[in-house]
């Protein structure tokens, strides 16, 4: 069986519907997008959702995409870092409990970080996020042997260290890693362009984007075209088109483009659909699915993770939503 292991951001969301979008604009968060906030901007968030209610789930987004893929039954591991506080226990705890091996290095001084969630009436979801230990990934690396794992998916939050992510991806390389790479968010991909384009090149195998992202990264309007350009750098090219649903390339099959509608479902939160949607398709690209089928999947658990707030799955539910699809 394929090994599994993410690297990323070792966060817990904390989820909050808000009424309109005038909260975003005061705290100059950019809608549908992420931004980092540090303890002071944590402060003033928290005083301004005083009396909203809140929910709480392990996240991150790699993180997200091991846990579903665990979930579905694979051999996992996740590498992060958090504080030595009640929130670091709960992310442990959480990915212990779904059988994730978890390398995660307790920073003492240090808050857990959180990806404060701030869900719109349009179910759109917007990330004020607090590092906070997050950012000590670099310790929990230490003694990690990468190459008793067959297939690495990392996230593209990590590029607030440009030189730590690159190090990642040439080890995972040169230990016969298959490379996924997640894109993250669209104001990340235009502020490090060049960066995330050497990586892209160099080092990624499987790349998934969702149609903001892929149209910040190649600089074109059309989603299909963008799709193109993305799969002239890589193996495997994903972009995700919301509601649509997602489309693919592959240099095996050239210039083919592989497209699957999105399943009709009823909304109530779009966090973590793309990580779900990447742990379908990893998991029917691993199971040596066609490319029609990876897809098909990774619609699925991203149909079954928007039905609830947070990340919080049925863990049977999402298993049987992959069987269903597989028959």
């Amino acid at each position: 069986m394929t090994k599994i292991i993410g690297i990323g951001n070792a966060l817990v969301d904390v989820l909050v519907h808000i009424d309109n979008e005038s909260l975003l604009q005061e705290l100059g968060l950019p809608k549908g997008g992420m931004a980092h906030i540090d303890r002071k901007g944590l402060m003033r968030l928290r005083q301004r959702l005083v009396g909203l209610p809140t929910e709480q789930a392990t996240g991150g987004s790699a993180a997200n995409t091991i846990h579903a893929l665990a979930v579905l039954g694979h051999e996992t591991g996740f590498i992060g870092a958090v504080g030595d506080d009640e929130t670091g226990r709960f992310f442990e705890e959480q990915n212990r409990l779904r059988g994730i091996d978890t390398h995660l290095a307790i920073i003492l001084d240090e808050q857990t970080g959180t990806a404060n969630t701030l869900v719109t009436p349009d179910h759109e979801r917007t990330f004020a996020t607090h590092l906070g230990a997050a950012v000590y990934l670099e310790r929990a690396l230490r003694d990690v042997d990468l190459s008793t794992y067959n297939l690495l998916h990392i996230e593209g939050y990590l590029l607030q260290d440009h030189i730590l992510i690159q190090e990642i991806l040439k080890t995972a390389k040169a230990a016969g890693l298959r490379i996924s790479y997640d894109l993250a968010s669209w104001n990340i991909v235009r502020e490090h362009h060049a960066i995330v384009t050497e990586l892209v090149e160099k080092y990624v195998d499987i790349v998934f984007a969702n149609e903001e992202e892929a149209i910040a990264f190649c600089g074109v309007s059309n989603p299909e075209r963008a799709l193109r350009e993305l799969a002239a750098k890589t193996d495997i090219a994903v972009v995700k088109v919301g509601k649509r649903g997602a489309m693919a390339m592959t240099r095996e099959t050239g210039d083919k483009v592989f497209f699957a509608p999105a399943l009709e479902r009823i909304a109530i939160d779009t966090t973590a659909a793309g990580d779900f949607f990447a742990a379908g398709f990893l998991h029917g690209l691993v199971n040596g699915k066609p490319i029609q089928t990876c897809l098909d999947y990774g619609n699925h658990t991203a149909g079954e993770v928007i039905q609830v707030m947070g990340t919080q799955v049925d863990p049977e539910q999402l298993r049987k939503s992959i069987t269903l699809e597989a028959k």
